[in-house]
């Protein structure tokens, strides 16, 4: 099908204004509540839960590894097909939220498994069994929660603010049970069992509570008129890399995760080893998500201003500047790496708010092009893109200052290694945010483009509405 819209068209017209009207603010926090539960999880699966079933329930370091490994692979064909599936769904209850409700009685009953276990019931049949049924129902809720988070608005800054409200709330709930596993340890230290129940409280407890607010927070709009054209998976995955506006989304949220991911798993390293500040890890990652939650309506408002991809650019920038800085600290001095991790906390999420929010956006250009409704698809690739980039930064980064002569395990490490851990810590995340920047660097799909592309929506969805 033709396009029909011609982009040369809307480079002169004159920007909207930034926002008209917007959702209540108490609805739109009960819609994002549900972000709590989903991000709470995150932590403990992927920090403390392998760490405890090898401790103490005996599990191999290696089968548990290869089971995660098992997980990311079973996502990557999982999700699209769940996106692609809630983007078919048509009930009586709406398209979304059958898939929620059903996916969090899933991940509820996992995450009771995996958090509560009884010890003799442990074993690596247990762990897979509860592991592959929690990112089941965390992708059954996610992903259609994702795709009707960008429904509920069509206007352009709007989705900037509902994405902010949701990355506000996944923050605190990531920040709560990362104290928790931080007090326990100075109380109780090796209780195991209490830290696994601590944090599930939360990821349950958050459900229970969330789940009812974030259904009843706005009504579902109805399902287009024309049904989503089925197509096989492969297909389906074809068309996905097909989208240049997606791609670039999409590349651009793997470089940052890449970035992201490598900071993370060598943080600890860095303070500890070249730093010399091991008492500091813990406590520094911990400031960098207290700020990381002050910095998304910091950056909502610079989107409102400048326009999302701008702003995904300016943050990106600044994270670049903030790991090159890392370059000129100097081990034992505390100031300049704390002032360091506060810019890194107010910079850190900038890309993601944005780049979320904006896919939205190029799924309205998909449909008006195509016909085709594919939201939650859309997003579901959001979950490749972080799996994919969490798993290539891993992969790279901790061979990588292995082989540059890099231990954990010995008593001392050469200057040579030291400076190589330095190297990998700073630069590999200051690339990657570079790249990040370069990617969504003159997004075509602005405000103005957008506005018009949403107006086409509407005059023919009210056209292929029938008659009263």
């Amino acid at each position: 099908m033709a396009t029909l819209y011609t982009p040369s068209k809307f480079i002169a017209a004159r920007p909207l204004p930034a926002r008209s009207g917007g959702l209540n603010r108490w609805r739109l926090a009960s819609f994002a509540s549900l972000s709590v539960p989903i991000y709470a999880a995150q932590m403990p699966l992927g920090v403390h839960l392998p760490a405890i079933y090898a401790q103490h329930f005996g599990l191999s370091l290696g089968l548990i590894g290869a089971i995660f490994l098992g997980e990311r692979l079973w996502g990557a064909l999982a999700d699209p097909l769940i996106g692609t599936l809630s983007d078919r769904t048509n009930s009586r209850f709406g398209r979304r939220r059958p898939w929620i409700v059903a996916g969090a009685v899933i991940f509820g009953l996992a995450a009771l498994a995996l958090f509560f276990p009884a010890a003799s019931a442990v074993s690596p049949l247990y762990l897979a069994v509860a592991l592959f049924a929690i990112y089941l129902g965390s992708a059954m809720i996610q992903i259609p929660y994702l795709a009707w988070s960008g429904e509920i608005s069509g206007h352009y800054h709007e989705r900037t603010r509902v994405v902010t409200f949701q990355t506000v709330a996944g923050a605190s709930s990531l920040l709560a049970v990362l104290i928790l596993p931080t007090v326990i340890d100075q109380l109780r230290p090796a209780d195991a069992a209490l830290k696994l129940a601590a944090m599930g409280a939360v990821i349950i407890g958050s459900l229970v509570i969330t789940v009812p607010l974030a259904l009843r927070a706005f009504a579902e709009p109805s399902a287009p008129a024309t049904p989503t054209q089925r197509l096989p998976l492969g297909r389906t995955l074809a068309l996905l890399f097909r989208e240049p506006l997606l791609r670039r989304v999409l590349l651009s949220d793997f470089a940052v995760t890449v970035g992201q991911s490598t900071r993370g798993g060598l943080i600890v390293f860095f303070v500890t080893f070249y730093m010399g500040l091991p008492h500091w890890a813990s406590g520094l990652f911990l400031f960098q998500f207290i700020f990381g939650v002050i910095a998304g309506p910091i950056w909502a408002e610079i989107g409102y201003r400048i326009g999302k991809a701008r702003a995904a650019v300016a943050g990106e920038l600044a994270q670049v500047a903030i790991n090159l800085g890392l370059l000129f600290v100097v081990p034992g001095q505390l100031g300049p790496l704390l002032a360091l991790t506060v810019a890194q906390g107010l910079a850190q999420g900038s890309g993601n708010l944005m780049l979320r929010s904006m896919v939205a956006d190029v799924a309205d250009e998909h449909r008006l092009r195509t016909g085709e409704d594919r939201s939650a698809l859309f997003f579901s690739t959001f979950s490749l893109s972080s799996k994919a980039g969490m798993a290539v930064a891993v992969g790279i980064a901790l061979p990588l200052v292995s082989w540059l002569g890099f231990d954990p395990t010995a008593a001392s490490n050469t200057p040579e290694a030291l400076r190589g851990l330095l190297w990998v810590f700073a630069l590999g995340p200051a690339i990657t945010h570079l790249i990040s920047a370069t990617l969504i660097h003159g997004f075509p799909l602005h405000e103005v483009r957008h506005s018009e592309i949403r107006r086409r929506l509407e005059e023919r969805d009210a056209a292929l509405s029938p008659a009263e």
